[in-house]
């Protein structure tokens, strides 16, 4: 008698370089970051606020060179910046050293879930092409939030959303089982970011790219 064979159970989908770069090929990835999503940090940066005194936190800075784009522009101030994969930090270390050495930058080992920072420490937040990949987005703006001085700012920044008309997000959407990216509407965006407490939030979109900001303000 033939053998019974059970059931399958389904596992979650692995994580990808995009979300946790490591190895070899997650430097390539991080070194690819830095180039193809120059264009979209400058086209989200302008629709933020940073002034020269500003003490900035990028999340998930990948290879760091969100962080250098800020700290040329809080030049008085200071910028952290966190990600949770040891290969982003290492190169986010080694794309901004100078300005590690001159004290005016720091990238930490750490989760956005449990953000390792005093509650009213940040004038501003930024988060590029990142918040689709955290395991918990309302947990992730909670914490980032709390660490958010009054008035200050969050914006996140990215080239793919649900629902935009370009080949990317539609591509992103069609592998989301595969991927375990969180791909949210404008409207999502808008009701978790107000529903974690945020207030004034905006969103700006280009449907044809795909590209979105999503900005709140405590």
């Amino acid at each position: 008698m033939p053998a019974i064979k059970s059931a399958k159970t389904p596992t979650a989908p692995k994580e990808t370089q995009c979300k946790k770069p490591t190895g070899l090929l997650g430097r390539f990835t991080l070194w690819r970051m830095n180039k193809s999503h120059s264009k979209l940090t400058d086209w989200g940066l302008t629709h933020a606020v940073v002034e020269s005194r500003f003490t900035v936190l990028d999340v998930g800075c990948g290879g760091g060179r969100t962080i250098s784009k800020l700290a040329a522009i809080a030049v008085q101030g200071k910028v952290h910046g966190i990600d949770y994969s040891a290969e982003s930090v290492a190169a986010s270390r080694r794309y901004n050293a100078q300005s590690i050495l001159d004290g005016r930058v720091e990238i930490h080992l750490a989760d956005v879930g449990k953000l390792p920072f005093a509650e009213n420490t940040y004038d501003l937040v930024t988060g590029v092409e990142t918040h689709f990949w955290w395991p918990d987005i309302a947990v992730g703006l909670r914490e980032i939030r709390r660490v958010l001085k009054p008035g200050g700012t969050l914006i996140l920044i990215a080239e793919v959303y649900k629902g935009a008309d370009a080949f990317a997000s539609r591509l992103c959407e069609k592998s989301e089982p595969i991927t375990g990216m969180k791909m949210l509407t404008p409207d999502e965006h808008r009701d978790l970011m107000t529903s974690a407490g945020f207030a004034d939030v905006q969103i700006d979109a280009l449907p044809a790219k795909g590209w979105i900001t999503a900005q709140g303000r405590k």
